[in-house]
């Protein structure tokens, strides 16, 4: 039997899921078809988007935990183990469970290389697709909340016919596999939708929505926007928000998620546990009890660290606005480290005229912008550069004043990192 660990180490050998990525169907569908197709014993709410889609997740994850059914949750990436990507009832299978999920998946693949069947082994995140699948078929997972990857039409994931498809904000992100155009990126969402499935849409640009509404009219599909609920009497602090979202029913919403941008999400969350004939007080419940960290993740008080992996222009707005609304005045250091496939000056020009204090710094990954060469793409009054997070904290701790906040973003990479040393809780 193969170890979590010998696991772990072959899934990384595969290659970084972004960059190995090798966008189609073909290969998940031969794979699961020799693993006699469990995606097929699966219902499914299918959710593809830019921004949100693994905070919506949650949220409907937890709305279907708080209505009774044993559910499974697929997202990705991870902050600390790959087994968090793959969720029963609310808690990470085990190490023993994913190794031995492994097992029957990479046979399969092997088996089918020698055949001629496969021309490679599945790539890291098909593999863990194919994995997930198998976990919540035999761990009897009653409704599953699977997140797409990258993209949605050629994503691992599409291969399900899922009971509801959700598609959050959709925005410039990975615009080398999927275009250098919001239609062209909306398009790409949009692949999730099926003929006979219900679909909800989160508030879109309108570029996005012209293309998503489009693409729905040709399958004879008529979406649900999150705009049927109004937002009434919303009060927005550091830690949540609260609501009455006022539509089909007046539901009154307390999201323990920080930031403006969590309100659409909760709303989209709502919309899709509504469309699935959730009770109310279910919904309301399962919102309320909604963790998912590292997004505006408290990890200290004084100074106050927060922990955000915005990684692309979308995700920095979104930082941005909670950092202008509820710590102006304050004063702001930002450790900031991210991966070189991202718009970092884009998103440099967001975040750092609202600091203070900059301190550049890499997550310990490959794929990492070196904090030099990020010193000489970005400009700043007070900034330097350091070559591990761990040197970033250790100035944070000398010279940040108990009344200061601290953000850690950039990269979720970089926030695992962080959540470790800070020593806060497993994420799950």
């Amino acid at each position: 039997m193969t170890t979590y660990d010998d696991t772990v180490r072959f899934l990384y050998s595969l290659g970084n899921e972004v960059r190995a990525a090798k966008l189609g169907l073909d290969r998940m569908t031969v794979l699961l078809e020799s693993l006699r197709s469990p995606h097929r014993e699966c219902a499914c709410v299918h959710v593809a988007g830019t921004n949100g889609k693994g905070s919506t997740c949650a949220m409907i994850e937890s709305g279907l935990r708080a209505a009774g059914f044993r559910t499974g949750l697929y997202t990705s990436p991870h902050l600390s183990e790959p087994v968090e990507r793959i969720r029963i009832a609310g808690e990470p299978v085990t190490r023993e469970q994913f190794a031995a999920a492994f097992q029957p998946v990479h046979e399969a693949a092997e088996r089918l290389m020698a055949e001629g069947r496969l021309e490679a082994h599945p790539t890291y995140f098909e593999t863990v697709t194919a994995m997930a699948f198998l976990l919540f078929r035999d761990l009897g997972a009653g409704i599953v909340v699977l997140e797409v990857g990258l993209g949605g039409r050629l994503d691992a994931t599409n291969v399900v016919t899922p009971r509801l498809a959700v598609i959050t904000a959709v925005d410039f992100d990975h615009e080398g596999f999927l275009g250098a155009s919001l239609e062209s990126i909306a398009a790409e969402k949009a692949g999730i939708l099926k003929r006979g499935v219900p679909a909800v849409f989160a508030a879109q640009r309108p570029e996005a929505a012209a293309t998503l509404e489009a693409h729905a009219a040709a399958l004879g599909i008529e979406p649900i926007h999150t705009s049927v609920w109004q937002v009434r009497d919303l009060a927005l602090d550091r830690r949540g928000s609260r609501f009455l979202a006022s539509g089909p029913k007046n539901l009154r919403i307390d999201c323990p998620l920080a930031g403006e941008h969590q309100v659409e999400n909760a709303l989209t969350a709502l919309t899709a546990l509504d469309a699935l004939g959730l009770p109310p007080e279910a919904v309301r419940d399962g919102i309320r009890q909604t963790r998912w960290p590292g997004r505006l993740e408290r990890v200290s008080e004084a100074p106050e660290i927060i922990l955000d992996g915005a990684h692309n222009p979308a995700g920095a707005r979104a930082l941005a606005r909670y950092i202008e609304r509820f710590f102006a005045g304050r004063r702001v250091w930002l450790v900031y480290g991210a991966m070189r496939d991202k718009a970092v000056a884009e998103m440099a020009g967001i975040l750092f005229p609202l600091a203070h204090q900059v301190i550049l710094t890499a997550p310990a990954q490959a794929r990492a912008v070196r904090p030099g060469l990020l010193l000489e793409l970005v400009d700043h009054p007070r900034i330097r550069a350091v070559p591990r997070l761990a040197d970033a904290l250790d100035i944070v701790r000398r010279e940040a004043a108990p009344e200061d906040a601290v953000f850690i973003s950039g990269s979720l990479f970089l926030v695992g990192e962080a959540r470790r040393y800070s020593g806060a809780s497993p994420p799950w």
